[in-house]
This record gives C-alpha cells, sequence and structure tokens, in this order.
C-alpha cells in the first residue's frame, strides 16, 4: 500500500527518545519541551511558542486564553476539520459558518465582509449579530491544506469590525503570506503535530504569539494553573494540556529536518500538477502568487471522486475524501451558514487527497500519477 501521508522518522528520533529515556525526563518536565518552543517560534518568526498536547488542545487554549466564552460568537469556515469548531464549542461560544471561496477553498472574505456589513450592528466593541444579538468576538482562519487566502484583506477586515483573530494554522507549518509566516498574523497561531501534518510528535500541537501575556498565561493554564513548584496551589481553573518531553524531543528532532521536507513536498506537488494537468476535468487548489503554501496535502478535484479512491485502493494506494462541511454534521447542523452558492459542499463533493508523503518515492508517485491517468482514461472522461 502506498499511503496517504505519514511521518517521516529519519532523523534524530531515536536518539532524543532515549535520552528521554535514559535521564527519565520523560514527562512534563524537560528541557526538549523549551527547545521545541524555541524553534518554532524561531522558525516562525514569532515571539513566543507554547507547547500543548494537541492542536484542538492548542485552539482551545487560545480561544479561553483571549476571553472568548459563552455568549459570544466566533466566525469560521465551514470546510474544515471538525476540531476548528469543536474548541469554539468547548469555550460555550457559537460558531457562524462561512462558505469558502472556489479557488483557493479558504474563508470567502467578500462575502465575509458584506455578512459583517450587512447583518450585523456596531457594539461595544464586537459587532452585534442581529439574528442571535450576540456579539462576535473573533475570526478563525482556517489554512485549508497549508494554502493561505489573502491575509492583507482578513486583517483589514479585522480591525474595521474590531475582532480578534485566531488562525487555526495546524495544517500550515511553513506556509507564509508575502514573506510572513502563518500564525502571525492575528492574536494567536495554532499547529498541530498529528501523525499525518508536515512534521510529526505523534499528538502535539503549538501556540504562536506576540503577545507575552497572552503567552505565559496560556502556558500557566495549560499546566492546571498551578503557581508554585512545590505546593499544590492553583488560582483558576487551567487543563492538562502540557506537552510530554518525550513527544517534543521527537518534535525538536522533525524540525531539524523541516527544510527538507518542505523541499519535497514543492517537488512532489509540482510533479503532480504537471503530469495530472493532462486530464483537463481535473481542477488544483490554487495558490495566490503571494502565497508560499507547504503543500502539506496534495489534493485535487476530479469527476468520479468515490470511484477514483475505490479504484486506487485496489491498486494498493491510499486516497481519501475531503472533509464533511461542517454544516451537514448533526451537532452543527442548527449554525448559522453564510454562503452564496455553497462552494463548500461542491469542494467536499469533487475533493480527492493522494499520496504525498515526504517519503514518498518517485517511483511510487509515478504509479499514483498512471493509475488516475488510466482511471479518467478508461472513462472516457480525459
Amino acid at each position: 500500500m502506498i499511503p496517504l501521508c505519514v511521518p517521516h522518522l529519519d532523523g534524530n528520533e531515536w536518539q532524543y527518545v532515549k535520552n528521554c529515556l535514559d535521564t527519565g525526563w520523560i514527562s512534563s518536565a524537560g528541557a526538549y519541551v523549551q527547545q521545541f518552543e524555541s524553534m518554532v517560534a524561531d522558525f516562525t518568526g514569532a515571539r513566543h511558542a507554547v507547547a500543548c498536547m494537541n492542536g484542538t488542545a492548542g485552539l482551545h487554549l487560545s480561544l479561553h486564553t483571549m476571553g472568548v466564552g459563552t455568549g459570544m460568537h466566533v466566525l469560521v469556515p465551514n470546510l474544515t476539520f471538525v476540531a476548528s469548531l469543536n474548541a469554539i464549542q468547548y469555550t460555550g461560544a457559537s460558531p457562524i459558518l462561512i462558505d469558502i471561496d472556489q479557488q483557493a477553498w479558504q474563508m470567502d472574505l467578500g462575502l465575509l465582509e458584506r455578512f459583517l456589513a450587512e447583518e450585523t450592528d456596531a457594539g461595544d466593541p464586537y459587532p452585534i449579530y442581529r439574528k442571535t444579538g450576540l456579539p462576535i468576538r473573533a475570526i478563525m482562519p482556517v489554512h485549508v491544506l497549508g494554502n493561505m487566502g489573502d491575509m492583507n484583506r482578513l486583517v483589514d477586515i479585522a480591525n474595521k469590525f474590531h475582532l480578534d483573530i485566531v488562525e487555526d494554522t495546524t495544517e500550515a507549518l511553513g506556509s507564509s503570506f508575502e514573506g510572513k509566516h502563518a500564525g502571525t498574523f492575528g492574536k494567536m497561531g495554532v499547529f498541530s503535530f498529528n501523525g499525518n501534518k508536515l512534521i510529526s510528535t505523534g499528538g502535539g500541537g503549538m501556540i504562536i504569539t506576540d503577545d507575552p501575556e497572552l503567552a505565559a498565561k496560556a502556558k500557566h493554564l495549560s499546566t492546571q494553573a498551578k503557581i508554585s513548584p512545590t505546593e499544590y496551589i492553583h488560582d483558576e481553573v487551567g487543563f492538562n494540556y502540557r506537552l510530554v518531553n518525550v513527544l517534543a524531543a521527537i518534535g525538536v528532532a522533525q524540525m531539524e529536518q523541516l527544510p527538507h521536507f518542505l523541499e519535497k513536498k514543492q517537488t512532489i506537488a509540482q510533479m503532480y500538477r504537471e503530469r495530472l494537468v493532462a486530464i483537463p476535468s481535473i481542477r488544483f487548489q490554487e495558490v495566490d502568487p503571494r502565497v508560499k503554501s507547504n503543500e502539506w496535502l496534495f489534493t485535487i478535484r476530479v469527476q468520479r471522486a468515490t470511484e477514483l479512491i475505490k479504484h486506487l485502493d485496489t491498486q494498493g494506494i491510499q486516497a481519501r475524501s475531503f472533509w464533511r462541511p461542517m454544516n451537514q454534521l448533526p451537532m452543527f447542523a442548527g449554525l448559522p451558514y453564510i454562503h452564496e452558492g455553497n462552494v463548500s459542499q461542491a469542494v467536499y463533493e469533487t475533493a480527492v487527497s493522494i499520496p504525498c508523503s515526504v517519503g514518498l518515492t518517485p517511483l511510487d508517485q509515478e504509479k499514483v500519477i498512471q493509475e488516475i491517468l488510466h482511471f479518467y482514461e478508461s472513462e472516457g472522461l480525459s
């Protein structure tokens, strides 16, 4: 089986994990946690980084730290992984779903701005959604597949309507807009290091921010809000969201290889684009010239997506469909969904993610390409 997207553990992972085991520093204390935080902060250009147990915890902690809670709304794209909305719900806030654009599959900023201008009233300081009478506290853009939208425009919209930005950058380590790294446009950004992400610690996440007070508060809350190193004294309700040292050790080894990983992802994406363009019905996620995408999970829009996935599976090639839009999930079906053409549904029905692991060999990639070409030629869709 040619896997879809799996970790590439070819650096110092064994050495650093063994060091944790040899020294006994495997839990939440240990030097690798701080080193991992420093490496991510340096790479992204952020002033502070706070490691946490996973990306979902990082999103929840960021929103909570910023004061997002019950009786508030957060704007979020309708096409995203469920963790984005789960994190909002954990705070007690209620999401408002915004459709995506046809090209980059990011939050539709024209639609977003019209909604804020036409369906909200000025508040003090946050806009009030007329239908609920509740303030809209923040925008959570999701950099889908490592791509990014027009961040200049998003920041302008947020400033115009007095909204904070929390970036769901869980897929976008190594992506940038006009040279500025994903996660550094809003107050806080959050990465994920799940097993299929660009770098992986098995689980794990990271919050980045330029605000020292937000960073300190996030760190404090992630450790059960404990204020004494020797006594069990806690000053508020906290969370057990710490990243353990042994996973941070893997993260350090992965960060050492990150430039190579990014280069390999670009090579894989370029080959797919050059070869699959031979099928006119295949459409690619468009990347703005101002964006440098990390090309995390290569995904195409195709005809007969379900049949293609089944065909690739019979040939030992793993592929998968896209996330189901959030408004189709039972727990989110009643949320406000702002759209004009329901692009989220169209992308969902036609999108297929194909193998793009850092360790994908040229021979295996050629097999994937040939099987896709063969499928559409045999179906008369070439």
